[in-house]
């Protein structure tokens, strides 16, 4: 089993989920139909953070399941070889590693097609998980996902309570996936069950829109969704940057112009330098201008990650993200 590297006086980030394959057409632009070809691309939005908090020089262990296939393997030697701590990962026998054919449009957006019936991500059950490893989280970080179907809804509201009980700081990021919920509704309802247990929550324009049922990003609809025990909320604006909400102050912090190629994983990379920063110094959710810088690091990380096709592969490391920020 792969253990942490990393800066170990800061504290251990675990990231719960789903981590799957990716297959990515060799052209954009063009229906799933009609593509020539697919690259296979690791992905999965909780295993991206993982691997971007590590990429950052950070603390990370990702806890999850996997087919025990070729692919399953395959993705478990990638959390390893990124330095992420893989001893919460386990195999499942009878089901596969869930797959997503990505359908990106000539603007760089993307679509998805599943499958997942189930898949192993899907299986993972309460017995499965490392509590010992879940309990040193500084920081233990989620989606939705995994709260669709049982048996992994009952592992994921248990890892999260195990956490929270251990002192961890709960990190939300619901990265709705509407094609894979049973309803609109449904989706609305379960994402929103677990809202007010979370400490951080970043949500996208259309997440915010789709939660509040209105066609707005203004700071009185996403206050909709803050909550007294919320520190820091956060609606994400793709290039125009992102929004923060904490008790005592909001405000908006600007992205980077660049040339898009594939949006892959660039809210992962958000997310992943936000709590990379955060377990080093928590004070920083109170101070409104050193958490600007940090929303400034976290976007510029974003705006990398855009640049370069696929998830993963397009992940920047500490040196090019200042680098980046430099030269802006």
């Amino acid at each position: 089993m792969g253990t942490v590297n990393g800066d170990s006086a800061a504290g251990l980030v675990v990231s719960f989920g789903e981590m799957l394959i990716d297959f990515v057409p060799t052209v954009s632009g063009v229906s799933l139909a009609e593509a020539p070809g697919f690259m296979k691309a690791p992905g999965g939005a909780p295993a991206n953070v993982a691997i971007a908090v590590a990429r950052l020089g950070g603390r990370c262990a990702f806890v999850g399941k996997l087919g025990d296939d070729e692919f399953g393997r395959m993705l478990a030697a990638i959390l390893r070889e990124n330095g992420v701590d893989d001893s919460g990962v386990t195999f499942d026998a009878g089901a596969r590693t869930a797959l997503a054919f990505v359908t990106l449009r000539a603007d760089g957006e993307r679509e998805f097609m599943f499958y997942r019936n189930p898949s192993a991500d899907m299986l993972l059950t309460e017995a499965e998980l490392n509590l010992d490893l879940i309990r040193k989280a500084a920081v233990f970080h989620y989606g939705s996902l995994s709260l669709i179907t049982e048996p992994c809804r009952s592992a994921h509201l248990k890892a999260m309570e195990v956490a929270k009980e251990a002192g961890a700081l709960l990190s939300y990021d619901p990265n709705l996936r509407l094609p894979l919920w049973p309803s609109a509704a449904e989706a609305r309802k379960q994402i929103l069950s677990i809202w007010d247990q979370a400490d951080i929550i970043k949500v996208s324009d259309v997440e915010l829109e789709f939660l509040t049922g209105q066609e707005s990003v203004e700071d009185e609809v996403a206050m909709q969704l803050r909550r007294p025990t919320l520190k820091l909320l956060l609606v994400t604006l793709g290039e125009k940057g992102c929004k923060y909400y904490t008790e005592d102050f909001h405000g908006i912090v600007e992205s980077f112009a660049v040339n898009q190629i594939d949006t892959t994983g660039a809210g992962d990379a958000f997310v992943g330098a936000l709590l990379r920063r955060i377990v080093q110094d928590q004070s920083v959710l109170q101070d409104e201008r050193r958490l600007r810088e940090l929303l400034r690091f976290a976007n510029a990380c974003g705006a990398i990650t855009t640049t370069k096709k696929g998830a993963i592969p397009a992940l920047p490391n500490a040196s090019a993200a200042m680098q980046f920020l430099e030269s802006a």
